[in-house]
């Protein structure tokens, strides 16, 4: 066992030396977005790359809109669930400072019973979870590892009825409703407003001077329209409600920041950047969505794939990883980080179709990093 421990810590070693040594040129990187683009049809992506937490190249290509506007730097993009991952570095903060702690039940927090409170349009509706005490059982942690035990959102539910499907913290299964609860939970609970916490924790510290959770008329001078599966495009959706699953509009420069300074351990402590892409909850399901979907037998799960606080951690060739991906219908984003390297690669696209691509071109500018694709996007076809 210790023979192969050594064989395999060499191993580790020289593929990350490699990796460093096969640093990409900025005419090389270009070529091979450009191909991408060709062999998926995308009309429009933006991509980073974050080399020894430093952003090396940030660069944006093709069209902003169907008037043909080149896509750039500073183009606002949708964020989608990305949002999910800056969300966790603000409620880690929180935790940090000892505002908030992870394990604690959101009763701690709440003046009165979930259920008790009347629906909102912004939030889901908790009444639903009337008679149903196991909503108490529910814990920062939990609902940052999507294991709420709910589906996406209750509007899904054939019903529209929130409801558990699985006690709470027993496996994982995407929840945005999680982490809108979260949200209700620190607005509610803490009389914090979230948007402004995001403001003044993440996005200032991080120099994201064109970032927001809720749409800004200065926007609009420069603005990502996007493409659907089918090529039509759609116009970017000028969100006026804060939404911790997904409500974040940046750019591709201002991302770069906010993942140089996520892998650099910037604004938390120690402690609390080993929490985020920490191993908390095993990964048991073929892909990430339908996200209610029969966990795997044992022997067919990926045994390193586990849930971090708003990130999916695993561990490839190249050691301790981390991603996050964004979709909708006219957005494809991912964020991938190998940790030892401190090396990342970030993708907003305004044309879900590149998403096809996103495996090849994180492997050319990171090398092989083992990051779950498959997981991520089911049975798509990835270009080679």
């Amino acid at each position: 066992m210790r023979v192969f421990a050594i064989v395999w810590a060499a191993l580790v070693l020289t593929t990350v030396a490699h990796a460093a040594e096969a640093r990409r040129s900025g005419d090389e990187i270009d070529a091979e977005v450009a191909k991408v683009m060709a062999a998926t049809g995308a009309q429009g992506l933006a991509i980073a790359y974050i080399e020894n937490g430093t952003p090396v190249y940030v660069q944006a290509y093709g069209k902003r809109n169907a008037k043909g506007d080149p896509l750039q730097t500073q183009t606002i993009m949708y964020g989608a669930s990305l949002t999910k991952a800056a969300f966790a570095h603000m409620v880690v903060q929180l935790a940090d400072e000892g505002k908030i702690d992870l394990d604690a039940s959101i009763a701690t927090y709440l003046p009165k019973p979930l259920p008790d409170y009347p629906t909102e349009d912004k939030y889901a509706p908790w009444s639903d979870l009337k008679g149903d005490e196991r909503w108490r059982r529910l814990t920062p942690r939990i609902l940052l590892t999507h294991s709420s035990g709910f589906a996406n959102f209750a509007f899904l539910e054939p019903d529209g009825k929130l409801r558990f499907h699985f006690e709470p913290g027993s496996r994982y299964a995407y929840s945005g409703e999680g982490l809108i609860l979260l949200q209700f939970v620190l607005e509610k609970g803490l009389g914090l407003d979230v948007g402004d916490e995001m403001q003044r924790r993440v996005f200032e510290p991080f120099g994201m001077t064109d970032t927001s959770m809720m749409w800004r008329a200065d926007f609009a001078k420069n603005l990502a329209d996007g493409w659907d599966a089918n090529g039509r495009v759609e116009p970017h959706d000028e969100r006026s409600t804060v939404r911790a699953a997904g409500s974040m509009d940046t750019t591709i420069d201002d991302i770069a920041r906010l993942a140089a300074g996520y892998v650099n351990g910037e604004g938390v402590s120690p402690r609390a950047r080993a929490e985020l892409t920490m191993a908390h909850l095993p990964i048991t399901t073929a892909s990430q969505f339908p996200s209610l979907q029969p966990e795997l037998p044992p022997a067919k799960r990926r045994a390193d794939l586990a849930a971090g606080l708003g990130v999916v951690v695993f561990r490839g060739p190249q050691g301790a990883s981390f991603f996050k991906g964004g979709h909708n219908d006219t957005t494809g984003n991912t964020w991938v980080c190998v940790e030892k390297r401190r090396s990342c690669v970030v993708i907003l696209a305004n044309d879900v179709r590149a998403e096809a691509g996103f495996p090849r071109l994180v492997k050319f500018l990171l090398g092989e990093t083992g990051a779950p694709w498959t997981w991520e996007y089911g049975d798509m076809k990835f270009v080679r």
